[in-house]
C-alpha cells in the first residue's frame, strides 16, 4: 500500500515571491519552503501540506487571513480547478513584475554573466482573448471540482470537454467559458459538445480507448480566418460527417474544417494524415503585410499580436542595414527569417522540422521575397563548416531555439564561426542563461529585453543582443 501522506497545517503563513511554474512560495515554520497554487504575494493564509519532502511541501491555501495588495478578482469561472491561467488572481503590473524578475534571476544566477540594464518588459496590450490556438479534449468522465464534490450531491456520469486537470493525464475539466481565445471559440467547443451530446456520438475513454471523439483544436488568425480540426480515435463515416456537415451549417466562416482519424496510444497528430473536410488546408496569418499561411502542423506564436511585438524587437537589435548575411537558426516557419529579410543583404533560415520549411518555402514565395533560402537538418549536424563554406560567413545570426535551448555543439560551432552579433530569442531564459555563459568569453550582452506572450501565466519570452567582444 502507498503511505498516506501527514497533513500538516501552518497557521499565518505569509507568501513571500512567485516561484516557479505559476505556484507561489512561502516559508513553514521549520525553514522549509513551501509552493502553494493560487495565491499571491503578500497574501497571508493558512496552509495544509499536501506533499513532504526533504527540502520543502507542497501545499494548499485552507484560509485566508489577509489579502495581498496584488490580488485581483479572477474573472474565469474555471479559475483554480483549470491549471491554465495560474495568474489570474494577481494584477497585471505585478505579473510583468514577477517575469521581468524571473529573467533577471535566470541569467544571473545560472548565467552569472555582466548583464546591462534590463529594457522595458514588453507587455501584451490583451490580456485575455490573446492566443491563436486551442486544443481541448474530449471525456467520457467530466472531472468534479472541489466544490461539487464538497457538496455531497450526486452527479452521474457526465461528457466534458476540456483541459486536462494538471498532472493527470485522463482527467478533463469540462470548459463552459475560457478567456484565452476571442470568439467563435467558445460557441464552436460549446456547440460540438451539445450536438455530440444530443446525437449520442460517445467521447473517448482514455483508460479504456474506446469512444469516437478525442480532441478539438481551433486555430484563429488576426486576418479573421478559422481552423477547426476535430481528431476521431477511429473511423465512423456516418457519425463523423454528421458533426462535419453540422459544424460546416452552423459555423459558415469556419475558413479550414479538417480532421484526423488516430488510434494511436497518445493524440498527437504530428505522424497522422490530416484530411480535408470543406474549405481550405490552410489558413493566413499577415504581418507587416507579409502573409503566412497556417496549417493543421504549422507552428506560429501563440499571441499574434505579441509575435509582431517580439519581431520587432529582433529586428531592432538586429540593426541591419541592408548589407549583412543573416543566418536564422531554428527558422520554423521562416516567420522571423522573411520578417527581417527587407532589411538585409540575404537571410538563410534552417529548421530540422521538414514541413516546417516547406511552409518557409511556400510564404517566401506567396510574399514574393527572393533573398531568402531555407534548409532542413537536424541544427547540430547541418549547421557545420561545410555548410558555413557554402552558404557564407554570416554577419548576423538570429537564433529562436526550442525551451531545450541550443545543442552545444550548435553553440560551438557559432563560436568558431564568430559574427559580429547574435540576437538570441528565448522562451525559456534558464537555458538561454545556460547558453549565454557558454559564449561569454567571445560575447558580450549588451541589450536584454522580456516580452509577454503568456499574459495570466508564469511564461516569459526574452531577447538579447549579444556583441563580439574587442579582444
Amino acid at each position: 500500500m502507498r503511505k498516506k501522506t501527514e497533513r500538516i497545517v501552518f497557521e499565518n503563513v505569509e507568501v513571500l515571491d512567485a516561484g516557479a511554474k505559476g505556484v507561489s512560495v512561502a516559508k513553514a515554520p521549520d525553514g522549509k519552503v513551501i509552493f502553494i497554487p493560487n495565491v499571491v504575494p503578500g497574501d497571508v493564509v493558512d496552509v495544509q501540506t499536501v506533499k513532504k519532502r526533504k527540502a520543502y511541501y507542497e501545499g494548499k491555501a485552507i484560509k485566508i487571513h489577509q489579502l495581498s495588495d496584488h490580488r485581483i478578482e479572477a474573472v474565469c469561472q474555471h479559475f483554480g480547478a483549470c491549471g491554465g491561467c495560474k495568474w489570474q488572481n494577481m494584477n497585471y503590473s505585478q505579473q510583468l513584475f514577477y517575469k521581468n524578475q524571473e529573467v533577471y534571476n535566470n541569467l544571473k544566477r545560472i548565467g552569472k554573466i555582466d548583464l546591462p540594464e534590463f529594457e522595458p518588459i514588453a507587455g501584451s496590450e490583451k490580456t485575455f482573448f490573446y492566443r491563436n490556438k486551442m486544443e481541448f479534449s474530449f471525456s467520457n468522465a467530466r472531472w468534479l471540482t472541489d466544490d461539487e464534490v464538497q457538496s455531497g450531491e450526486e452527479f452521474g456520469k457526465e461528457n466534458a470537454l476540456g483541459f486536462h486537470i494538471p498532472r493527470m493525464w485522463d482527467k478533463i475539466l469540462d470548459i463552459k467559458k475560457c478567456h484565452l481565445q476571442q470568439d467563435p471559440s467558445n460557441d464552436i467547443r460549446n456547440e460540438v459538445r451539445r450536438f455530440a451530446n444530443e446525437n449520442d456520438i460517445a467521447f473517448f475513454n482514455p483508460r479504456e480507448n474506446s469512444g469516437l471523439l478525442r480532441t478539438l483544436m481551433i486555430r484563429t488568425a488576426s486576418t479573421g480566418e478559422i481552423m477547426v480540426l476535430i481528431q476521431f480515435f477511429y473511423e465512423n463515416k456516418v457519425e463523423r460527417e454528421l458533426l462535419l456537415n453540422f459544424l460546416a451549417e452552423r459555423f459558415p466562416e469556419i475558413t479550414s474544417l479538417q480532421y484526423v482519424v488516430n488510434g494511436k496510444a497518445n493524440d498527437t497528430i504530428y505522424d497522422q494524415q490530416v484530411k480535408l473536410f470543406k474549405g481550405r488546408d490552410y489558413i493566413l496569418e499577415e504581418m507587416e503585410g507579409l502573409k503566412f499561411s497556417i496549417n493543421a502542423k504549422s507552428f506560429y506564436q501563440t499571441n499574434s499580436d505579441q509575435a509582431y511585438e517580439l519581431y520587432k524587437i529582433t529586428r531592432d537589435y538586429a540593426g541591419l542595414t541592408g548589407n549583412e548575411l543573416v543566418y536564422d537558426l531554428y527558422t520554423g516557419t521562416g516567420t522571423i527569417a522573411q520578417f527581417v529579410s527587407k532589411l538585409a543583404k540575404k537571410v538563410i533560415g534552417v529548421e530540422a522540422v521538414p514541413e516546417a520549411i516547406e511552409d518557409a518555402k511556400l510564404n517566401a514565395t506567396r510574399n514574393e521575397i527572393t533573398n531568402c533560402e531555407f534548409y532542413v537538418g537536424d541544427m547540430k549536424n547541418v549547421f557545420n563548416d561545410d555548410f558555413i563554406a557554402e552558404h557564407g560567413q554570416p554577419d548576423v545570426i538570429i537564433t529562436d531555439p526550442p525551451r531545450d535551448g541550443m545543442h552545444k555543439d550548435v553553440v560551438a560551432q557559432i563560436l568558431k564561426i564568430a559574427p559580429q552579433k547574435i540576437v538570441y530569442v528565448s522562451c525559456n531564459s534558464a537555458t538561454q542563461a545556460r547558453d549565454l555563459a557558454l559564449m561569454d568569453e567571445m560575447y558580450q550582452v549588451t541589450r536584454v529585453r522580456p516580452v509577454d506572450m503568456f499574459p495570466q501565466t508564469h511564461h516569459v519570452e526574452n531577447v538579447v543582443l549579444l556583441e563580439k567582444r574587442m579582444l
